[in-house]
């Protein structure tokens, strides 16, 4: 009978303590009704189920309270009931607020980030030790404060199509002021010396973890960036839930490369991941191989590479780095995924290969030195390239050009003429990303042009009509330029091999011109037989 009264104690208490309304959870002895001497231990201390005298030293939950109300300062208070306060002022901090309204409970706010402040502040001196069911209670706390449904991304509400996120003013939660100083309470007990992991890891446990990333989507930098420093050293303090953070993370980069191609926190968990990578161990698992080829290759597939490409090219990198062999993989999987009308990402993978190319050994260089170079070819000859408008308009208002509307806000004061809105305009062109020209930034890389100079004989044949045509034929004079620097430097590598190339570059431009000369010749006796019959005949 005794243990159905602690097991029905122990279930009451759980689903109490999963509460997180505007009053804190029950999550105390909540079978005190039964026996006022009779405590409930959690599972994870020893004597479960014992009675315990309410005299002793150990600190018991105390009932929940139903309204916020300051208590004393724990530096004030003596050191034997410093607990019992701790867990009274974790329960105040459980309260919840709408911080829409910055008036509605206005003074029980106030109540509970000085509480907050005072529980960050005793946590990080480490003046006393903190029990374990303190800490249990705490990452309760944390919990109900910080793990909550995110309110929906801008083009959700709006029911428009996903913009582009470098466009978007950044979304700021109205309840930072709290949720700031519970991400700091939380680091400081990760980063405390007096945490032990032992005990930490019952409460901080794959659930915590997932909950944690899940928070990752969160439109708020602010948070992301505490997200991320906390998860970080989750990752280096509890080694035992290495694998499974790891694993995790991958699992939300699948989601969204094959699902949605939107979360906000893609680059804040990269970057962990540098960190990650960087530490592997030499030689390199199997695990760590398929987590760059299944993972971190098809991130260059979505849309909105820009906002995370950094923090992609670090990791690549990292990996070409520790293991050289893995150069010929990372190439193929950049080839792989090459952007076709895309001229931004093209500009940008273009740098991420020269990054690659750099780490490249020869001989896995030799492995796709073909599709490598048939791909720069195709971007010496790209005749688009990245262009920014920065438009400044003196007037409100909107208009229609073509199909595009173009949205604009007041800078000045409207005139009216005529019956016409006039307005300043500014614009100005960055020119400096052309694909054409980035390409031809990779021979002003040393160690790049050594491995062609190596190779010649195979790249030079490939990529010698994309020169001759961009010397005689494109628009931009930098990138002429450029080509006429680039053609010499393979001039002086190998002029029979040039001489060569040129020549059977001429006689393909003949065979071209005499295949030309047929077919309008074969189009003018159509022509005239047609006329001598008298037939309608159209030529295009």
């Amino acid at each position: 009978m005794f243990k159905k009264i602690i097991k029905g104690s122990r279930k009451h208490s759980k689903s109490d303590s999963t509460d997180v309304s505007s009053r804190p959870p029950r999550s105390g002895n909540t079978g005190s009704d039964l026996n006022p001497n009779l405590v409930v231990n959690h599972a994870s201390r020893p004597g479960q189920g014992a009675p315990t005298s309410t005299n002793s030293s150990s600190p018991v939950v105390p009932p929940p309270m139903s309204a916020v109300e300051p208590l004393p300062l724990l530096r004030d208070t003596p050191v034997s009931e410093r607990q019992n306060l701790f867990m009274r002022k974790l329960q105040i901090c459980c309260f919840l607020f709408d911080f829409t309204d910055v008036l509605k409970s206005a003074r029980e706010k106030e109540i509970k980030r000085q509480t907050l402040l005072e529980l960050v502040d005793y946590i990080q001196s480490g003046s006393g030790k903190i029990t374990e069911i303190c800490q249990e209670e705490m990452i309760k706390m944390v919990g109900i404060n910080i793990f909550r449904s995110l309110p929906p991304a801008s083009h959700e509400n709006t029911g428009q199509g996903a913009s582009d996120p470098e466009e978007e003013e950044p979304y700021l939660d109205p309840t930072w002021p709290h949720l700031q100083i519970v991400y700091e309470l939380l680091l400081r007990y990760v980063v405390s010396s007096d945490t032990d992991t032992k005990v930490a890891k019952k409460y901080i446990d794959h659930s915590f973890i997932l909950k944690l990333l899940d928070l990752f989507d969160s439109e708020d930098p602010r948070e992301r960036e505490f997200l991320k420093t906390i998860l970080h050293r989750i990752y280096g303090k509890f080694m035992v839930h290495r694998p499974f953070i790891r694993k995790a993370i991958n699992n939300i980069f699948y989601r969204f490369i094959y699902e949605t191609e939107r979360h906000s926190g893609t680059g804040e968990l990269l970057e962990i991941l540098g960190s990650i990578i960087n530490g592997f161990a030499l030689p390199m698992k199997e695990e760590h191989k398929l987590f760059l080829v299944r993972a971190l290759i098809p991130l260059h597939k979505p849309k909105p590479i820009a906002m995370y490409h950094q923090q992609l090219s670090y990791c690549i990198i990292q990996f070409v780095e520790k293991d050289y062999k893995l150069a010929d993989t990372v190439i193929r999987g950049l080839l792989k995924y090459w952007p076709l009308t895309n001229c931004q990402k093209e500009v940008l993978f273009l740098g991420e290969l020269e990054e690659v190319l750099e780490a490249t050994q020869s001989a896995e260089f030799q492995r796709c030195m073909v599709p490598l170079f048939r791909q720069i070819a195709r971007c010496l000859n790209s005749l688009h390239f990245q262009m920014a408008f920065y438009l400044k308009f003196d007037m409100v208002g909107w208009f229609l050009t073509g199909l595009v509307e173009l949205n604009f806000t007041h800078d000045g004061p409207a005139f009216l003429k005529e019956d016409k809105i006039q307005c300043t305009v500014s614009v100005s062109l960055d020119g400096s990303k052309l694909v054409a020209e980035r390409a031809l930034f990779l021979w002003n890389n040393e160690h790049i042009v050594n491995l062609i100079a190596l190779n010649r004989q195979v790249i030079l044949p490939i990529i010698f009509e994309a020169l001759e045509r961009n010397i005689h034929g494109h628009w931009n004079q930098a990138v002429h330029g450029l080509t006429m620097n680039v053609r010499k430097m393979f001039m002086e590598m190998d002029a029979d091999l040039f001489d060569e190339c040129q020549r059977e570059f001429a006689e393909k431009e003949a065979r071209a011109q005499e295949v030309e000369e047929q077919r309008e010749m074969t189009w003018k006796k159509l022509a005239d037989v047609a006329a001598e019959r008298g037939d309608n005949m159209v030529t295009v």
